[in-house]
């Protein structure tokens, strides 16, 4: 079924200090963070907004690529223009990231891609401070918001504390470790970007090459015994990391 395209109604200045690509990016951001502009909603491409604003192509394209620039909406070859889920913006505290969505008002989903035991690697082992080769369980997830994708979490755990499959795809990850005894208190996290992979691509439903947010992170007790290695990767049309910072 073909989704109806948004065109936006806008009585143009011309006499106005603002510039006309301001004026549309303006109403349309105003739109978009009111929420009466939903995610997926497909707007008009900017040769069609060019011509039934009666204004130049550069003018309409300007206006959609600030609102690209945002975060706001997103252009893909061959399927158009769509308004995008709210950016994620996580504290910097140690929390999971079905947490932090919960808290911005988001309906988190998970689906677990793989849950193997496996011996640890000497990068692994390193990191959890295990002996090399001591049993550990990998863990694929991908989580979702709104039914739309947004990350791929692998993390490396101790055998012993790892939650059953069944349980990560309706509880949070820490929430578990909790239970097995496992307090998640600190952490050391690096956080970087590089370009979707074809299967992350896929996963995530983006172009390949598609621009990705990194986050390789090991959790630690309350006992600085590591506890979690992550290693995630975020879609960074929708999600980012907000920092506050005072001097």
């Amino acid at each position: 079924m073909r989704r109806e395209t948004f065109k936006l109604k806008i009585d143009i200045s011309r006499k106005d200090a603002a510039p006309i690509h301001v004026q549309i990016s303006g109403v349309l951001r105003e739109l978009i963070e009111s929420g009466r502009l939903a995610p997926g909603t497909r707007l008009e491409d900017e040769v069609s907004m060019a011509r039934r604003l009666q204004i130049s192509r550069p003018t309409a394209r300007k206006a959609l690529e600030t609102l690209v620039n945002l975060g706001l909406i997103v252009r893909r070859r061959g399927a158009g223009t769509e308004v995008v889920a709210r950016r994620v913006e996580p504290p910097l505290v140690l929390t999971s990231l079905y947490d932090e969505l919960v808290r911005g008002g988001h309906s988190p989903t998970t689906s677990v891609l793989d849950w193997v035991e496996e011996p640890a690697t000497p990068s692994i082992a390193q990191l959890l401070r295990l002996p090399e080769g001591s049993p550990v369980v990998h863990i694929q997830r991908l989580r979702l918001i709104n039914s739309r994708p947004l990350a791929i979490l692998r993390d490396y755990l101790p055998a012993h504390l790892a939650p059953s499959r069944a349980s990560l795809t309706s509880r949070n990850l820490y929430d578990l470790l909790r239970e097995a005894g496992a307090e998640p208190r600190s952490g050391s996290q690096q956080i970087g970007a590089r370009l979707a992979t074809p299967a992350e691509a896929r996963l995530l439903n983006e172009p390949v090459g598609a621009a990705l947010l990194t986050m390789n992170r090991v959790a630690f007790d309350v006992a600085r015994q590591p506890i979690e290695v992550g290693i995630h990767v975020y879609r960074a049309s929708i999600y980012s990391f907000n920092h506050q910072l005072t001097r």
